[in-house]
């Protein structure tokens, strides 16, 4: 094993795991509304996972960036000061937390600025060592769903018959073309490792800024079913609620943005009546 890697990934814990899958979050790039962070969070929350290594964040992120200060802002570590005293100083954090019963590994960290490969094999190396066989990254994007309904899932997947496997779940098939992720790079290298990847993207409200609960709880039941874990997931839907009324009753006094909101429910609804007709027919057909 490259020394490199001994120098930033610090393992903890060895748990014996059998065809693990790890679950991947990372903030920044493909986390509005904070539901990969917060759904990863949510899991290691339930699961009460803890902690059993991390990724040395300092040869991956830059953080003198030039530019105006709303830009070099995303990328300073966070500092908070009281009375003219320090009194805490947070670079990013890349951690990985297990929860055995479930064969299952989690990881929240930042996506990595610079030396991609590195990270990569660091990853790659925790995999080998904890018996990790499939790996799951779940983020989202601001698209054309209403904050009164769930978001829609797309999946990337590493080989055909994964897509066919996760299909059942109710994800559409991604098309894509544009600026790459850290972890499509992740998918590119992991058949290599002898890895199984999938990447699944909910699609949220793109008005909105800030944390979104309901999405949240929704992508936190649909990868509770995929990875088959039987968490109380209704103690999420009272902040969701919460939200979705505080939203809605901001949204209703912007007339524009109320006659848009309207639309999109239209929309989103007449699609799925077009595709449960559209199943009716298949099945029609099959009789």
């Amino acid at each position: 094993m490259s020394d490199s890697i001994n120098e930033v990934l610090r393992v903890d814990q060895c748990p014996a795991l059998h065809e693990a899958t790890l679950v991947l979050a990372f903030s920044g790039w493909m986390d509005g509304g904070d539901v990969s962070t917060g759904t990863v969070g949510r899991l290691m929350h339930l699961t009460e996972a803890h902690q059993v290594a991390e990724i040395d964040p300092e040869p991956f992120y830059i953080y003198n960036f030039p530019g105006s200060m709303e830009t070099t802002a995303l990328f300073r570590p966070h500092i908070e000061i009281e009375d003219g005293l320090i009194t805490a100083f947070e670079p990013p954090s890349n951690k990985f937390y297990c929860h055995e019963p479930a064969n299952l590994l989690l990881f929240i960290g930042k996506e990595p600025n610079l030396r991609w490969r590195l990270f990569g094999q660091c990853i790659f190396e925790l995999t080998r060592r904890l018996g990790v066989t499939r790996i799951l990254f779940v983020g989202s994007f601001g698209g054309a769903v209403p904050h009164t309904r769930e978001p829609r899932l797309y999946v990337t997947c590493s080989d055909e018959q994964l897509l066919d496997e996760i299909e059942v779940y109710g994800v559409r098939r991604s098309s894509y073309e544009g600026p790459a992720s850290f972890t499509s790079y992740l998918m590119t290298q992991a058949p290599s490792e002898g890895l199984r990847m999938l990447s699944l993207v909910a699609e949220i409200p793109g008005y909105l800024q800030g944390t979104n609960p309901l999405s949240i709880e929704a992508v936190t039941r649909r990868l509770a079913k995929i990875l088959q874990l039987p968490l109380d997931v209704d103690s999420l839907r009272a902040a969701s609620t919460a939200w979705e009324l505080q939203v809605t009753s901001a949204v209703e006094e912007n007339d524009d943005l109320a006659r848009t909101v309207r639309e999109l429910e239209q929309a989103y609804d007449d699609e799925l009546l077009q595709a449960e007709e559209g199943e009716e027919g298949a099945e029609g057909e099959d009789a």
